[in-house]
């Protein structure tokens, strides 16, 4: 079951993507690909699911279907149990990531931790969209100075939250939003070292499993790119 007052992988994802005033999601931040990634390695960290590799491809398999108290996790767990066959992790990502209202169900679940707020906004005068401006900046606040510790200085171990959460933000362009993109630069062997799992202490191997699960959003955001383009 989830601690209440401690913010899932997918919600400090939403939180870092998300402009603080404006409530609106950063420029060349691929934030559902991102939260796809969360999720998946939230059900990994809390043993619901584990890593199966077969013919050098990894797929997840289930291994508890209880509940974990937030009803996008649980909606994605279920669709893991419902599946008619096993699929990859990566394909679990693009699938999480394609949620109905994704976006929306993340940051109200924000909102009602008194975090953001919800509100409206109009584009071009005449269309109607929903943002979430922050309400209580303690949490990112929190949730970057963590990150900064990280990245900017050599701690020797991690917690293996951290380092997924590390993977993802790097992998879909949201770091870059939180900072300065010269000094993620230069930080490029440390950002390397963190992903490959060189600094996460003595993690278990579901931690480690999601850690690389969470990495495999850099796959999946250039094929969504293109994709995209396509279609234009």
């Amino acid at each position: 079951m989830r601690i209440e007052g401690n913010l899932l992988l997918h919600e400090e994802i939403m939180l870092l993507a998300l402009r603080d005033k404006e409530g609106t999601i950063a420029t060349g931040a691929y934030y559902a690909q991102a939260i796809g990634g969360a999720i998946l390695a939230e059900l990994l960290l809390n043993g619901r699911i584990k890593v199966e590799e077969e013919k050098k491809k990894k797929f997840a398999a289930l291994v508890s279907a209880a509940p974990m108290g937030d009803p996008v996790i649980d909606e994605c767990l279920e669709k893991i149990k419902t599946a008619k066959r096993q699929a990859t992790l990566r394909t679990w990502v693009g699938r999480f990531a394609q949620l109905k209202q994704l976006k929306h169900r993340v940051a109200e679940s924000l909102c009602r931790r008194g975090i953001l707020k919800a509100d409206e906004d109009k584009v071009l005068l005449i269309f109607t969209r929903k943002i979430y401006p922050e309400l209580d900046p303690r949490p990112e606040r929190d949730l970057v100075r963590r990150l900064k510790q990280a990245i900017f200085t050599y701690s020797r171990e991690l917690d293996p939250r951290t380092v997924v959460l590390i993977s993802l933000a790097n992998a879909s362009g949201i770091l870059k939003t939180v900072f300065d993109k010269s000094r993620l630069k230069d930080r490029k062997k440390r950002l390397q070292r963190i992903m490959d799992g060189h600094v996460v202490g003595e993690a278990t191997k579901e931690a480690v499993e999601a850690m690389q699960a969470a990495v495999m959003v850099a796959t999946v955001v250039p094929a969504v790119v293109m994709t995209t383009s396509a279609g234009r």
